[in-house]
């Protein structure tokens, strides 16, 4: 049972702001129709694709913050990280939309700031909120019992989900195969079949070339090996896509997991911003996958997500986003950039202090890919950069190759105040490019504990005492 501050009047209070923005949500569709009504044809084309994508996060915002308002009423079963994981969700679709207006040169400055504006209002509404929930005090009532493998999955992956991660062959619901020898020869096909509860399709062998996206709960695909069933697009920034347009696969449903199966962009290099993965699914799993991009393999968009055993290509922000996200005994492998450019691995983007959201790397192998192997001493590579003012990223119990450079961490362009507010921290790590003698010294920079590392491990992290109906119960830390 969870509780916020003295009782019932607080948890009223915080109901209350709730009600006040999911009401300020609640747009008529002239609000953005208004904003293209007297422009030229291509110019309103423009303007109706970027308000169709901000009405888009309002309503994903709106459906996380729906959720909250239910769990605090429900007081008997509130759970507290669930109720900051979708507010901090909440206030990341808002500043998507107020992201997507600013990149769009093509807009006048008076559309610009209505609706930045309007952004900035809901998201100090959310922030408020934020705020008062993190303030929750956690009670507990049950014990809690560990599951052998509770080192492997997340407490919210269930058993029989974790049976069917784990299973060598499993009972599909559809059969994905391009020779026809399946129900199915797209996996589009098969997702739009899918009826309600876990689905699982099982796609064949193969290459893939589609575009997909899902807002479906419960999907599962399995394929035969993380480079033999194989999804790839090559939509880009450069080509013509919007930045989360771009991606091959972008999931909106939760629940979902991928199994031995590998997620592509080929756009490459000169198509800048090109996502393989676009991901705001709460309580998704990536188990044994493969993604590869260059800029923006994968948009860790929102949400809880654990990566397991994945191999991950990329260049500049390869994972990006604004996620809690953890990849653990994954292999991050950096790739030749384009010409006069370096390579950074992780891109946060916590734009408010109080976001429960970050990625955590733990046990995994940073190196440079094959084709970059000779290369790369000439070319800069980085753990990260702060995206947003409240960055986060943790790099701990991992194997990182010198292909790093010595000071571990870059700005990003022009924010070079983000120094003092982001979080970056690293614990235990190993190999050549593991040292921190020479690391930034950045007040937001730490070299970190165990007492301090464990907060970002698996059960703290995404698990957390939330998630359990227990009272004083001792974690397992998921340290090595």
């Amino acid at each position: 049972m969870t509780k916020l501050g003295s009782g019932i009047q607080h948890v009223d209070i915080v109901s209350a702001l709730i009600n006040k923005t999911i009401l300020e949500h609640k747009l008529p569709t002239s609000y953005f129709t208004k904003f293209s009504s007297n422009l030229e044809i291509q110019q309103a084309q423009h303007v109706d694709s970027m308000t169709g994508y901000c009405q888009e996060l309002l309503s994903m915002s709106l459906k996380r913050l729906k959720q909250s308002l239910v769990s605090l009423q429900n007081s008997q079963n509130t759970n507290k990280q669930d109720v900051q994981t979708w507010i901090s969700a909440a206030l990341t679709y808002q500043q998507a939309c107020k992201d997507s207006v600013d990149d769009r040169s093509f807009l006048n400055s008076d559309i610009m700031e209505q609706i930045s504006r309007k952004m900035d209002y809901l998201s100090q509404l959310g922030s408020n909120t934020l705020a008062l929930v993190n303030k929750m005090t956690d009670q507990t009532t049950a014990s809690r019992k560990l599951a052998e493998d509770n080192n492997v999955f997340p407490t919210w992956v269930s058993a029989k989900d974790r049976k069917l991660l784990q299973a060598p062959t499993v009972k599909a619901n559809a059969v994905v195969a391009k020779d026809g020898t399946g129900n199915y020869e797209t996996i589009s096909e098969a997702i739009k079949a899918a009826s309600g509860g876990r689905f699982v399709i099982y796609v064949k062998a193969g290459v893939y070339k589609e575009k997909i996206r899902t807002n479906k709960d419960g999907i599962t695909l399995i394929g035969d090996g993380k480079y033999n069933t194989i999804i790839v697009g090559d939509d880009s920034v450069r080509g013509g896509s919007s930045m989360p347009g771009s991606a091959t696969f972008t999931v909106t449903g939760d629940g979902f997991i991928a199994r031995d199966i590998g997620f592509q962009n080929t756009a490459g290099p000169q198509g800048e911003q090109a996502l393989a993965l676009n991901v705001a699914s709460d309580h998704s799993v990536f188990y044994r996958c493969s993604m590869a991009g260059y800029q923006d393999t994968i948009y860790a968009f929102s949400l809880r997500q654990f990566y397991r055993e994945c191999d991950i290509y990329g260049t500049i922000d390869f994972i990006f986003g604004n996620a809690a996200a953890v990849f653990q005994s994954c292999t991050l492998s950096l790739r030749r950039p384009r010409q006069g450019s370096y390579n950074v691995i992780l891109a946060n983007g916590r734009s408010d202090p109080g976001q429960n959201t970050g990625f955590a790397i733990q046990n995994c192998r940073i190196v440079p890919s094959s084709e970059f192997s000779a290369a790369k001493h000439s070319v800069a590579s980085y753990l990260g950069r702060p995206w947003k003012q409240y960055s986060r990223a943790i790099v701990f119990e991992s194997t990182i190759d010198d292909a790093i450079a010595a000071r571990g961490w870059v700005e990003w362009p022009g924010a070079g105040a983000y120094s003092k507010s982001l979080y970056f921290a690293e614990y235990a790590n190993a190999g050549p490019g593991a040292g921190t003698s020479k690391r930034v010294t950045w007040p937001g920079f730490h070299v970190i504990g165990r007492d301090e590392a464990v907060k970002f491990t698996v059960d703290r992290f995404i698990g957390g005492t939330s998630w359990l109906p227990s009272t004083g119960v001792t974690f397992i830390s998921g340290l090595q």
